[in-house]
């Protein structure tokens, strides 16, 4: 192999934990969804956790791009 092939195969594997954050992402919303709609009143109460999760799961995201893209274009 050639180190652009290399380099291309250590960038996608760098981006697999973004397949954990799209099940995660899912998982956030689709039970804030269903919370808020088992009970209204507590919508003012979850809306910062979930705000919260969504930030710090999609942080992982950036991070691993910033890592392929570390390892695409560094070196």
């Amino acid at each position: 192999m050639t180190d652009d092939g290399i380099r291309l195969l250590a960038a996608a594997i760098a981006l697999i934990p973004l397949l954990g954050v799209a099940l995660a992402l899912g998982k956030i919303f689709s039970d804030w969804i269903s919370s808020v709609a088992r009970n209204p009143g507590a919508g003012e109460v979850v809306q910062p956790v979930g705000l919260l999760g969504f930030a710090l799961t999609e942080a992982i995201a950036l991070f691993a791009l910033i890592v392929a893209f570390i390892i695409l274009f560094v070196g």
